[in-house]
Protein backbone atom coordinates (compact mmCIF):
# COMPACT_ATOMS: atom_id res chain seq x y z
CA UNK A 1 0.00 0.00 0.00
CA UNK A 2 1.33 3.44 -0.95
CA UNK A 3 0.76 6.42 1.29
CA UNK A 4 1.60 10.08 1.71
CA UNK A 5 1.96 12.09 4.89
CA UNK A 6 0.07 15.32 5.41
CA UNK A 7 1.37 17.54 8.22
CA UNK A 8 0.23 20.99 9.27
CA UNK A 9 0.57 23.52 12.04
CA UNK A 10 -1.37 26.71 12.73
CA UNK A 11 0.05 30.17 13.14
CA UNK A 12 -0.80 30.45 16.83
CA UNK A 13 1.71 28.85 19.21
CA UNK A 14 3.21 26.06 17.13
CA UNK A 15 6.59 25.90 15.48
CA UNK A 16 8.58 23.89 12.95
CA UNK A 17 9.29 21.23 15.59
CA UNK A 18 5.62 20.21 15.54
CA UNK A 19 5.96 19.25 11.87
CA UNK A 20 8.94 17.01 12.67
CA UNK A 21 6.96 15.29 15.43
CA UNK A 22 3.98 14.66 13.16
CA UNK A 23 6.18 13.20 10.42
CA UNK A 24 8.01 10.99 12.90
CA UNK A 25 4.83 9.47 14.33
CA UNK A 26 3.18 9.14 10.91
CA UNK A 27 6.26 7.40 9.52
CA UNK A 28 6.34 4.99 12.46
CA UNK A 29 2.65 4.19 11.89
CA UNK A 30 3.33 3.52 8.21
CA UNK A 31 6.18 1.14 9.03
CA UNK A 32 4.05 -0.80 11.53
CA UNK A 33 1.28 -1.23 8.98
CA UNK A 34 3.33 -2.01 5.88
CA UNK A 35 2.61 1.30 4.11
CA UNK A 36 5.27 2.70 1.76
CA UNK A 37 5.56 6.48 2.06
CA UNK A 38 5.89 8.04 -1.39
CA UNK A 39 5.56 11.72 -0.53
CA UNK A 40 4.99 14.50 1.99
CA UNK A 41 2.62 17.45 1.90
CA UNK A 42 3.32 20.10 4.54
CA UNK A 43 1.44 23.34 5.27
CA UNK A 44 3.22 25.69 7.65
CA UNK A 45 1.27 28.32 9.58
CA UNK A 46 -2.10 27.50 7.98
CA UNK A 47 -5.30 26.98 9.94
CA UNK A 48 -7.47 23.93 9.21
CA UNK A 49 -10.60 26.06 9.62
CA UNK A 50 -10.22 26.86 5.93
CA UNK A 51 -9.33 24.76 2.90
CA UNK A 52 -7.19 27.57 1.51
CA UNK A 53 -3.94 25.64 2.10
CA UNK A 54 -1.51 25.27 -0.84
CA UNK A 55 -0.11 21.82 -0.03
CA UNK A 56 -3.50 20.48 1.01
CA UNK A 57 -5.00 21.51 -2.32
CA UNK A 58 -2.04 20.05 -4.22
CA UNK A 59 -2.50 16.76 -2.35
CA UNK A 60 -6.20 16.60 -3.25
CA UNK A 61 -5.35 17.32 -6.89
CA UNK A 62 -2.57 14.69 -6.93
CA UNK A 63 -4.96 12.03 -5.59
CA UNK A 64 -6.65 11.95 -9.01
CA UNK A 65 -3.39 10.58 -10.49
CA UNK A 66 -3.70 7.45 -8.31
CA UNK A 67 -0.13 7.71 -7.09
CA UNK A 68 -1.06 6.80 -3.50
CA UNK A 69 -3.77 4.88 -1.66
CA UNK A 70 -3.90 6.52 1.77
CA UNK A 71 -3.19 9.87 3.42
CA UNK A 72 -1.71 9.59 6.90
CA UNK A 73 -2.30 12.44 9.34
CA UNK A 74 -1.19 12.74 12.95
CA UNK A 75 -4.77 13.51 14.03
CA UNK A 76 -7.92 14.16 12.05
CA UNK A 77 -7.83 17.83 13.03
CA UNK A 78 -4.66 18.16 10.91
CA UNK A 79 -6.80 17.33 7.87
CA UNK A 80 -9.70 19.69 8.68
CA UNK A 81 -11.40 21.45 11.58
CA UNK A 82 -14.53 22.04 9.59
CA UNK A 83 -17.05 19.21 9.18
CA UNK A 84 -18.19 20.47 5.81
CA UNK A 85 -14.65 20.59 4.40
CA UNK A 86 -13.84 17.21 5.95
CA UNK A 87 -16.85 15.50 4.36
CA UNK A 88 -16.39 17.26 1.04
CA UNK A 89 -12.73 16.38 0.55
CA UNK A 90 -13.06 12.87 1.90
CA UNK A 91 -15.76 12.31 -0.72
CA UNK A 92 -13.42 13.57 -3.43
CA UNK A 93 -10.67 11.30 -2.15
CA UNK A 94 -13.05 8.36 -2.00
CA UNK A 95 -13.81 8.81 -5.70
CA UNK A 96 -10.07 8.54 -6.31
CA UNK A 97 -9.83 5.40 -4.09
CA UNK A 98 -7.89 7.27 -1.41
CA UNK A 99 -8.78 7.31 2.29
CA UNK A 100 -7.56 9.33 5.27
CA UNK A 101 -5.94 7.54 8.22
CA UNK A 102 -5.17 8.96 11.67
CA UNK A 103 -1.87 7.72 13.09
CA UNK A 104 -2.80 8.38 16.72
CA UNK A 105 -6.58 7.81 16.80
CA UNK A 106 -7.70 4.20 16.65
CA UNK A 107 -10.66 4.31 14.26
CA UNK A 108 -11.95 0.99 12.96
CA UNK A 109 -13.26 0.48 9.44
CA UNK A 110 -16.63 -0.82 10.69
CA UNK A 111 -19.90 0.95 11.41
CA UNK A 112 -18.72 2.09 14.85
CA UNK A 113 -15.73 3.78 13.17
CA UNK A 114 -18.08 6.10 11.28
CA UNK A 115 -19.60 7.33 14.54
CA UNK A 116 -16.20 7.73 16.22
CA UNK A 117 -14.76 9.66 13.29
CA UNK A 118 -17.78 11.98 13.22
CA UNK A 119 -17.42 12.59 16.98
CA UNK A 120 -13.70 13.38 16.64
CA UNK A 121 -14.34 15.77 13.77
CA UNK A 122 -17.13 17.46 15.70
CA UNK A 123 -14.88 17.86 18.74
CA UNK A 124 -12.12 19.34 16.55
CA UNK A 125 -14.54 21.90 15.13
CA UNK A 126 -15.88 22.66 18.62
CA UNK A 127 -12.36 23.17 19.96
CA UNK A 128 -11.52 25.52 17.09
CA UNK A 129 -14.72 27.58 17.54
CA UNK A 130 -14.34 27.66 21.33
CA UNK A 131 -10.72 28.78 21.08
CA UNK A 132 -11.67 31.53 18.62
CA UNK A 133 -14.38 32.80 20.98
CA UNK A 134 -11.99 32.81 23.95
CA UNK A 135 -9.33 34.67 21.98
CA UNK A 136 -11.88 37.26 20.77
CA UNK A 137 -13.25 37.67 24.29
CA UNK A 138 -9.76 38.10 25.70
CA UNK A 139 -8.82 40.67 23.07
CA UNK A 140 -11.99 42.64 23.75
CA UNK A 141 -11.20 42.65 27.48
CA UNK A 142 -7.72 43.91 26.64
CA UNK A 143 -9.22 46.60 24.43
CA UNK A 144 -11.52 47.82 27.20
CA UNK A 145 -8.41 48.22 29.36
CA UNK A 146 -6.53 49.90 26.48
CA UNK A 147 -3.98 47.09 26.46
CA UNK A 148 -1.87 46.43 23.34
CA UNK A 149 -3.47 43.56 21.41
CA UNK A 150 -0.63 42.72 19.04
CA UNK A 151 0.20 43.85 15.53
CA UNK A 152 2.52 46.60 14.31
CA UNK A 153 3.18 49.32 16.88
CA UNK A 154 2.66 52.71 15.18
CA UNK A 155 5.81 54.72 14.64
CA UNK A 156 6.21 57.17 17.51
CA UNK A 157 4.95 54.78 20.19
CA UNK A 158 6.37 51.94 22.23
CA UNK A 159 4.75 49.34 24.48
CA UNK A 160 5.65 49.36 28.17
CA UNK A 161 5.90 46.38 30.54
CA UNK A 162 2.17 46.57 31.29
CA UNK A 163 1.42 46.44 27.53
CA UNK A 164 0.20 50.03 27.33
CA UNK A 165 1.05 52.57 24.64
CA UNK A 166 3.70 55.13 25.59
CA UNK A 167 5.36 57.86 23.54
CA UNK A 168 8.72 56.81 22.09
CA UNK A 169 11.03 59.84 22.52
CA UNK A 170 13.25 58.67 19.66
CA UNK A 171 10.63 58.33 16.93
CA UNK A 172 7.82 60.63 18.13
CA UNK A 173 9.52 63.76 16.67
CA UNK A 174 9.31 62.15 13.20
CA UNK A 175 5.50 61.99 13.46
CA UNK A 176 5.27 65.57 14.68
CA UNK A 177 7.51 66.67 11.81
CA UNK A 178 5.36 64.89 9.19
CA UNK A 179 2.13 66.46 10.43
CA UNK A 180 3.67 69.91 10.85
CA UNK A 181 5.33 69.97 7.43
CA UNK A 182 2.21 68.75 5.65
CA UNK A 183 0.12 71.34 7.51
CA UNK A 184 2.58 74.07 6.46
CA UNK A 185 2.17 73.20 2.77
CA UNK A 186 5.06 70.83 2.09
CA UNK A 187 4.22 68.34 -0.63
CA UNK A 188 4.02 64.70 0.39
CA UNK A 189 6.62 63.68 -2.18
CA UNK A 190 9.09 66.20 -0.75
CA UNK A 191 8.51 64.95 2.80
CA UNK A 192 9.04 61.35 1.65
CA UNK A 193 12.24 62.17 -0.24
CA UNK A 194 13.66 64.11 2.70
CA UNK A 195 12.91 61.39 5.26
CA UNK A 196 14.43 58.69 3.05
CA UNK A 197 17.48 60.84 2.29
CA UNK A 198 18.07 61.13 6.03
CA UNK A 199 17.85 57.35 6.41
CA UNK A 200 14.71 57.43 8.58
CA UNK A 201 12.58 54.26 8.38
CA UNK A 202 8.85 53.76 8.77
CA UNK A 203 7.15 51.61 11.41
CA UNK A 204 8.19 48.31 9.77
CA UNK A 205 11.79 49.34 9.16
CA UNK A 206 11.40 50.23 5.47
CA UNK A 207 11.80 53.47 3.51
CA UNK A 208 8.81 55.79 3.48
CA UNK A 209 6.41 55.83 0.55
CA UNK A 210 3.06 57.44 -0.20
CA UNK A 211 1.10 54.66 1.53
CA UNK A 212 3.10 54.77 4.76
CA UNK A 213 2.76 58.57 5.03
CA UNK A 214 -0.96 58.35 4.21
CA UNK A 215 -1.47 55.70 6.91
CA UNK A 216 0.33 57.89 9.45
CA UNK A 217 -1.83 60.90 8.60
CA UNK A 218 -5.05 58.88 9.05
CA UNK A 219 -3.95 56.96 12.17
CA UNK A 220 -6.06 58.14 15.11
CA UNK A 221 -3.60 56.62 17.57
CA UNK A 222 -1.70 59.89 17.23
CA UNK A 223 -4.51 61.82 18.93
CA UNK A 224 -4.51 59.28 21.78
CA UNK A 225 -7.48 57.25 20.54
CA UNK A 226 -7.48 53.51 21.20
CA UNK A 227 -9.49 51.34 18.81
CA UNK A 228 -9.92 47.62 18.35
CA UNK A 229 -12.91 46.17 16.52
CA UNK A 230 -15.98 47.96 17.84
CA UNK A 231 -14.14 49.32 20.89
CA UNK A 232 -13.14 52.99 20.54
CA UNK A 233 -11.75 54.88 23.54
CA UNK A 234 -10.68 58.53 23.13
CA UNK A 235 -7.81 59.95 25.20
CA UNK A 236 -6.72 56.43 26.14
CA UNK A 237 -2.99 57.24 26.14
CA UNK A 238 -0.71 60.26 25.56
CA UNK A 239 -1.37 61.99 22.24
CA UNK A 240 1.37 63.00 19.82
CA UNK A 241 -0.83 65.35 17.76
CA UNK A 242 -3.61 67.66 18.92
CA UNK A 243 -7.11 67.31 17.47
CA UNK A 244 -6.99 70.60 15.53
CA UNK A 245 -3.76 69.76 13.68
CA UNK A 246 -4.93 66.18 13.00
CA UNK A 247 -8.23 67.43 11.58
CA UNK A 248 -6.60 70.10 9.38
CA UNK A 249 -4.04 67.68 7.97
CA UNK A 250 -6.63 65.00 7.21
CA UNK A 251 -8.94 67.44 5.44
CA UNK A 252 -6.02 68.70 3.40
CA UNK A 253 -4.92 65.16 2.59
CA UNK A 254 -8.44 64.29 1.46
CA UNK A 255 -8.53 67.32 -0.85
CA UNK A 256 -5.10 66.54 -2.25
CA UNK A 257 -6.03 62.91 -2.80
CA UNK A 258 -8.74 64.00 -5.24
CA UNK A 259 -6.14 65.61 -7.44
CA UNK A 260 -4.91 62.23 -8.62
CA UNK A 261 -3.58 63.50 -11.93
CA UNK A 262 -1.07 65.68 -10.17
CA UNK A 263 1.03 62.69 -9.20
CA UNK A 264 0.58 60.70 -12.41
CA UNK A 265 1.17 63.46 -14.95
CA UNK A 266 4.50 63.54 -16.78
CA UNK A 267 4.79 67.28 -16.11
CA UNK A 268 4.80 68.70 -12.59
CA UNK A 269 2.04 71.19 -11.89
CA UNK A 270 3.67 73.45 -9.34
CA UNK A 271 0.43 75.13 -8.30
CA UNK A 272 -1.50 71.90 -7.75
CA UNK A 273 -3.28 71.90 -4.34
CA UNK A 274 -2.62 75.67 -4.07
CA UNK A 275 -5.32 77.03 -6.44
CA UNK A 276 -9.03 77.00 -5.62
CA UNK A 277 -12.15 77.82 -7.62
CA UNK A 278 -13.52 81.26 -6.83
CA UNK A 279 -17.12 80.02 -6.89
CA UNK A 280 -17.32 76.52 -5.40
CA UNK A 281 -13.97 76.59 -3.53
CA UNK A 282 -12.99 73.23 -4.99
CA UNK A 283 -9.34 72.60 -5.78
CA UNK A 284 -7.92 73.33 -9.22
CA UNK A 285 -6.00 70.46 -10.74
CA UNK A 286 -3.54 70.10 -13.59
CA UNK A 287 -4.73 69.11 -17.06
CA UNK A 288 -3.61 69.48 -20.66
CA UNK A 289 -4.96 69.79 -24.20
CA UNK A 290 -3.40 69.25 -27.61
CA UNK A 291 -4.30 71.28 -30.69
CA UNK A 292 -4.39 69.97 -34.23
CA UNK A 293 -1.00 71.55 -34.98
CA UNK A 294 0.58 69.55 -32.16
CA UNK A 295 0.84 72.39 -29.65
CA UNK A 296 0.23 71.20 -26.08
CA UNK A 297 -1.36 73.54 -23.53
CA UNK A 298 -1.01 72.71 -19.86
CA UNK A 299 -3.50 74.35 -17.56
CA UNK A 300 -5.47 74.16 -14.29
CA UNK A 301 -9.20 73.69 -14.00
CA UNK A 302 -11.78 73.31 -11.25
CA UNK A 303 -12.17 69.73 -10.06
CA UNK A 304 -15.95 70.17 -9.65
CA UNK A 305 -16.20 71.59 -13.17
CA UNK A 306 -14.75 68.37 -14.49
CA UNK A 307 -17.37 66.45 -12.52
CA UNK A 308 -20.09 68.89 -13.68
CA UNK A 309 -20.72 70.08 -10.14
CA UNK A 310 -19.73 73.70 -10.78
CA UNK A 311 -21.31 75.99 -13.40
CA UNK A 312 -18.76 78.81 -13.31
CA UNK A 313 -17.47 79.82 -16.75
CA UNK A 314 -14.25 77.99 -17.37
CA UNK A 315 -11.27 80.29 -17.03
CA UNK A 316 -8.08 78.38 -16.74
CA UNK A 317 -4.47 79.17 -16.05
CA UNK A 318 -2.41 77.98 -19.02
CA UNK A 319 1.29 77.13 -18.68
CA UNK A 320 3.49 77.70 -21.69
CA UNK A 321 5.75 74.79 -22.59
CA UNK A 322 8.70 76.94 -23.49
CA UNK A 323 8.73 79.73 -20.90
CA UNK A 324 8.08 80.24 -17.21
CA UNK A 325 5.27 82.78 -17.53
CA UNK A 326 1.71 81.96 -16.53
CA UNK A 327 -0.93 83.62 -18.63
CA UNK A 328 -4.68 83.74 -18.08
CA UNK A 329 -6.84 82.74 -21.01
CA UNK A 330 -10.47 81.87 -21.55
CA UNK A 331 -11.24 78.66 -23.41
Amino acid sequence: MRGVIYARYSSDNQREESIEGQIRENTAYAERNGITIVGHYIDRAYSAKTDNRPEFQRMIKDSARHGFDVIIVWKLDRFARNRYDSARYKMLLKKNDVRVISATEAISQGAEGIILEAVLEGMAEYYSADLSEKVSRGMKENALKCVYNGGIVPLGFKIDEERHYQIDPETAPIIVEIFTRYDNGDRMVDIIDDLNRRGIKNGVGRPFNRNSIGNIIKNRHYIGEYFHGDVVIPDAFPALINYELFDRVNKKHERNHKVAGRFHAKERYILGTKLFCGKCKAMMHGDCAKKSNGTVYRYYRCYNKKERLCDKKRKMLVLSLYCQEIRLCTL
